[in-house]
């Protein structure tokens, strides 16, 4: 069965959010990783982010498809939208994890999860339902 997880966007900085801005943050991981990797002296981004990015037609514009290129990782879906929630517009990401997604996809769509959410300050909805919020403390 399906699981997904949402990262509930601020309704300022994320109501334009869109699928090239999410595809820039996943470059900017893998940039992060890529040199985190040279610190340690092993090609650690392969290891962060063993997908390729793909795009089907009927999803144009609102998800994309991560797929594994390795056994251990199939695929993940990331897609963008937003829900009306007290007469405000709420701006969120979706990560799918499909049926037929390995144990691997389950650890690193936490991991993108936790990162995205950190990185926009957002509030996050895991896979089994826990919550984790990461916007800025007042």
């Amino acid at each position: 069965m399906a699981q997904s997880a949402y990262i509930y966007l601020p309704g300022s900085s994320g109501s334009s959010f869109t699928l090239d801005n999410l595809k820039e943050l996943l470059g900017r991981y893998r940039e992060q990783t890529s040199l985190t990797g040279k610190q340690l002296g092993w090609d650690y981004a392969e290891a962060a982010f063993p997908y390729t990015v793909e795009t089907k037609p009927e999803g144009e514009g609102k998800w994309f498809i991560l797929k594994g290129v390795n056994p251990l990782y199939k695929y993940i879906l990331l897609g963008v939208g937003s829900k009306t929630e007290e007469d405000r517009e709420l701006p969120y990401i979706q990560i799918t994890l499909p049926d037929g997604a390995t144990h691997g996809d389950k650890a690193k769509g936490n991991e993108f999860c936790k990162y995205l959410a950190r990185t926009l300050k957002a509030e996050l909805h895991l896979f089994n339902g826990r919550k984790m919020n990461f916007s800025a403390k007042k």
